[in-house]
């Protein structure tokens, strides 16, 4: 066993319950107690196993030690909604936006279309790519949906290529309703929640975590109320968890429906009722908020207000959304920073966002401890 000292951290973050009572009381900083700042700390591994956490002053020995001279360390950011699977750009569809065409979902379509003339190769090169990239700005985990197959063989393609890169996948056949099924909804969500979802569960307990639907009664591609739920029963059944996409384009059912069937996430939340908040407040340490402000920066739509959901105390997580068309963009710092400018979080909470309540989104227990 060999235990290595990392020494000279000037603040750090450790997203720990135990640190954050240590900076409560009258007076502390709200940021350190949400955050868990130790500053002047010290951080010992073993094995890749953390060891020991506190104030380089105390720090145990060690046969290796790594001065980081002053810098910041945190956790690594969780990215919990990611379209990393897909081939082919829509530029053009972006450029359309800048002169004032409105999103509506139509685009997923081109997406679909040049996924599925992708070969396994190509797809895998791709993802390998925005991983790498992902990872080069800091994100250590992150969730892959796959929905631009909307076939059998293409979304259990999808996560089979996902899987390689990541634990945490979903399954997006409701993602938008084909071409091919355009005159048929009834059929496709019967395809979705039948042959579709019975191939996803036979492939394997691991193949996919999570199903998704995109609720959206604005669009005429996605999906409203009562086809979003039952697809999420029959994927509740399957034994799978639940995530939506839920008021993106405007008010709807997505957010309810989420908070009602008991959702680990529902993600987007840009048009909110009162309703939909207090609901989301009454699912708290259930239905984690995602919000994703790359989204509403690259299609010029109103960004959701997380000072209104942080006040009426729901969960918010942050995450990118990376996708072809309405955010090409893999880089959780820009999210962080949109988040602080543009949504009224302050540095700490966009943070915490980023990586504590982004990872209870999916399960997982993200802090710096022993």
């Amino acid at each position: 066993m060999t235990s290595h000292l990392i020494t000279g951290i000037a603040e750090l973050t450790t997203n720990d319950p135990k640190r954050s009572a240590a900076h409560s009381g009258p007076g502390s900083n709200p940021g350190d107690r949400l955050l868990g700042i130790v500053r002047d700390a010290a951080v010992v591994v073993t094995d890749g196993v953390i060891e020991w956490v506190g104030p380089e002053v105390l720090a145990p020995d060690a046969d290796r030690r790594t001065d980081l001279e002053g810098r910041a360390v945190i956790p690594g950011f969780v990215d919990s909604h990611t379209h990393l699977v897909f081939a082919g750009d829509r530029a053009a569809e972006f450029a359309a936006r800048m002169s004032g065409t409105a999103y509506d979902g139509g685009g997923i379509r081109v997406s679909v279309e040049a996924t599925r003339h992708a070969s396994d190769d190509e797809l895998r090169a791709l993802v390998r790519d925005r991983v790498a990239e992902m990872r080069a700005q800091g994100t250590t985990t992150v969730e892959i949906k796959s929905g631009y197959g909307l076939t059998i063989d293409d979304e259990l393609r999808a996560l089979r290529i996902a899987r390689e890169f990541t634990p945490h996948t979903t399954f997006l056949g409701a993602h938008v309703v084909p071409a091919e099924y355009a005159h048929r909804r009834a059929a496709y969500v019967e395809l979705v929640t039948g042959p579709m979802l019975a191939a996803i569960t036979a492939a394997g307990p691991g193949t996919a975590a999570y199903i998704d639907v995109f609720c959206e009664p604005h669009s005429a591609h996605a999906f409203d109320g009562d086809e979003a739920r039952t697809i999420l029963e029959a994927g509740r059944r399957a034994g799978l968890g639940l995530r939506v996409h839920g008021n993106q384009l405007g008010p709807g059912p997505g957010v309810q429906l989420a908070c009602e069937l008991g959702a680990a996430s529902v993600d987007h939340c840009t048009h909110l009722s009162d309703d939909d908040v207090e609901a989301l407040a009454a699912a708290r340490g259930t239905t984690v908020a995602t919000l994703l402000p790359g989204v509403e920066f690259s299609t010029r739509s109103p960004y959701p207000d997380a000072r209104r959901l942080l006040d009426a105390g729901v969960d918010v997580a942050l995450a990118t959304d990376c996708n072809p068309g309405t955010c090409y963009s893999s880089s959780m710092p820009f999210v962080i920073a949109l988040a602080v400018r543009d949504l009224g979080m302050t540095p700490a909470e966009a943070l915490h966002a980023a990586t504590a309540v982004s990872a209870r989104s999916l399960g997982l227990d993200r802090r710096v401890a022993v």
